[in-house]
């Protein structure tokens, strides 16, 4: 009878543990009290305490820095940039958070128009967890387009790159900007473009994937610490598509190499959308979502503008080592528009069948559904437990700035994860004013895992650290690699970073027998002897930890109470015993 009551249990927790698996709860009150509004620019850990703080534009002109907080509400205001800083009539664009002078302290990049369409780039210095906000830069160049933050010349410490009326990058030496021309002058890029950094060959070295007018895509790969043009990805998309999203890389399939997804419009008036993906190394679109009909209702992208283009904001939302997507749809007949979950499932139909995956789209997420006339949404790992949360921004009426949603996911499967942040690794135990390397925000990095799964196949996931940062890109400083139900070691984890001109070693470091549930902070110092970089561990117990620990200490309760009961007994049992003897009647005393 008790065995029968177990399965029971066991049956009633997996039924609820699949209920509640894309379960969302509204902590938005508790993260930010009345400070819930704003544009969400960007993300980083701007104290150095490994927590992660939220860079919010306000009124298209001011930037406000929520830094984490132990006590509710969990991000509060602390840091702001007025519109005073600023010449009249400034839009700010973007907020880029980084180490761009090498001092290991988060420096804070703004990207803004002054009276033109033409970009304006600020720097505000960090300096003892503040900001001076009376040396701060203004760069003189002026960008066509916002410029695309990464490591050019490999020496970790992130640069401009942009285009005036040729391709440049410019360089922060000693605070002193110096600008040069950049691949050819022939690169015409597309506005607004979708650049990335990241690495497209899987040698751990970060690529540069540009968006060209047409358009078009042209990869540019570093075999030398030099960029060199070759032809990897798809000259250009479908020719049925009228409108072409923001390109975006994730390693879709689970093979280790970073996919092209393309969000495109097949028509004029956005009314039917689809989702292409273009494998590394192939030519061929392979559509992975073409179904957005719901019931008797057709959904499709939001078309978007030049300063918030059509894009996919990517996380493992369910921790299956599969790369999910977070999107904003509109109703065709024009009754709103709100956010989705598209989750990265197992291809089912034909179209899908070279790449063995699509997106699936959930129609049902009432708590996503309840925020209406939504703009934005993206994933966020609001308490730092390795579980992506989302952040939904909704237009409200009568209001100039979005107001922010956050909801948390109560995910029970008890999936694993690996959390992975690549430091500058420009000092280790030497660095300026004896700050703590944590928080700087790092361009380029690529991270891989190869494991075995409950099956005994293998399994591998790889993602590149911030490989794009214009237009609202919104990733994370960190990557979360999901390992799926498997609580077996990570048998290898792979971590590169960028190298310089000349330079053909490829800068990489391999860790065995990594923890699952773990949070991996990598110091790659020095950058050219990859053997000496270090790593600091940090655990997340899972909930089958925390169940084992219930299972364990119940055990040892059940038997000491088995022993005190024994021990009771044995008591009661001398004590009758000495009773007896002392009223036995002994002859040898006669």
């Amino acid at each position: 009878m008790w065995l029968f009551n177990v399965n029971i249990l066991a049956f009633f927790l997996l039924f609820v543990g699949r209920y509640e698996t894309f379960a969302l709860q509204d902590v938005t009150a508790d993260l930010f009290g009345a400070e819930n509004y704003g544009t969400v620019a960007a993300f980083g850990d701007f104290h150095a305490d490994k927590q992660t703080d939220i860079f919010i534009i306000r009124e298209r002109s001011e930037v406000v820095i929520l830094l984490a907080d132990p006590k509710p509400p969990y991000f509060k205001p602390k840091l702001h940039i007025t519109k005073d800083t600023f010449p009249k009539g400034t839009i700010i664009t973007s907020v880029v958070p980084g180490d761009y002078d090498g001092d290991s302290q988060m420096d804070v990049l703004l990207t803004a128009q002054i009276s033109s369409k033409s970009t304006t780039v600020f720097i505000f210095w960090g300096h003892n967890q503040t900001l001076d906000m009376s040396g701060w830069l203004t760069l003189n160049k002026t960008f066509t387009d916002q410029p695309l933050i990464m490591d050019f010349n490999g020496d970790m410490i992130p640069d401009i790159f942009g285009v005036t009326d040729v391709p440049e990058v410019c360089y922060l030496t000693n605070r002193a900007p110096a600008c040069r021309d950049a691949l050819s002058p022939t690169v015409k890029l597309r506005v607004p473009h979708s650049n990335a950094f990241i690495d497209l060959n899987k040698d751990f070295t970060a690529d540069l994937f540009l968006t060209t007018e047409g358009p078009k895509f042209e990869t540019w790969i570093n075999k030398d610490g030099n960029f060199t043009k070759v032809e990897i990805m798809p000259a250009e998309p479908l020719a049925v598509v009228k409108t072409v999203g923001q390109s975006s890389f994730v390693d879709f399939d689970g093979d280790g190499y970073q996919d092209h997804l393309l969000p495109v419009c097949l028509d004029e008036g956005c009314q039917h959308s689809a989702i292409y993906l273009a494998k590394s190394g192939s030519k061929e679109w392979v559509s992975v979502l073409s179904d957005f009909q719901r019931k008797e209702t057709l959904w499709s992208f939001v078309p978007g503008n030049p300063s918030q283009p059509l894009a996919l904001h990517l996380g493992d939302y369910n921790l299956d080592g599969f790369p999910d997507a977070l999107v904003v749809l509109r109703n065709t007949s024009g009754s709103g528009q709100q956010a989705f979950l598209l989750e990265n499932v197992p291809c089912n139909s034909a179209s899908c069948q070279s790449v063995g995956r699509m997106f699936h789209i959930h129609w049902d997420q009432s708590d996503l559904g309840a925020i209406q006339n939504a703009v934005m949404a993206t994933f966020f790992d609001i308490y730092e437990d390795g579980i992506l949360d989302m952040l939904v921004l909704s237009q409200a009426e009568g209001k100039n700035d979005l107001i922010i949603h956050a909801l948390k996911n109560n995910f029970e499967a008890d999936a694993y994860f690996v959390k992975v942040m690549v430091l500058s690794g420009l000092c280790f135990n030497d660095c300026p004013e004896d700050v703590k390397p944590f928080g700087v925000n790092q361009p380029g990095p690529y991270v891989m895992y190869t494991t075995v799964d409950s099956n005994g196949y293998l399994k591998n996931a790889s993602a590149g650290q911030l490989s794009q940062s214009a237009h609202f890109s919104l990733q994370l400083p960190y990557t979360v690699l999901g390992l799926g139900r498997s609580a077996n070691f990570l048998d290898h984890l792979f971590v590169g970073i960028p190298r310089q001109s000349g330079e053909t070693a490829i800068r990489k470091q391999e860790w065995t027998a990594i923890i699952p549930n773990s949070q991996l902070i990598v110091i790659p110092y020095p950058h050219n002897d990859p053997h000496r970089w270090s790593a600091k561990l940090y655990l997340t117990p899972s909930n089958s930890v925390l169940l084992t620990a219930i299972a364990l200490i119940g055990v040892c309760v059940f038997i000491l109470v088995i022993i005190g009961i024994l021990h009771w007994q044995e008591k009661k049992a001398d004590d009758r015993e000495k009773r007896q003897e002392a009223h036995r009647f002994h002859f040898d005393a006669m």
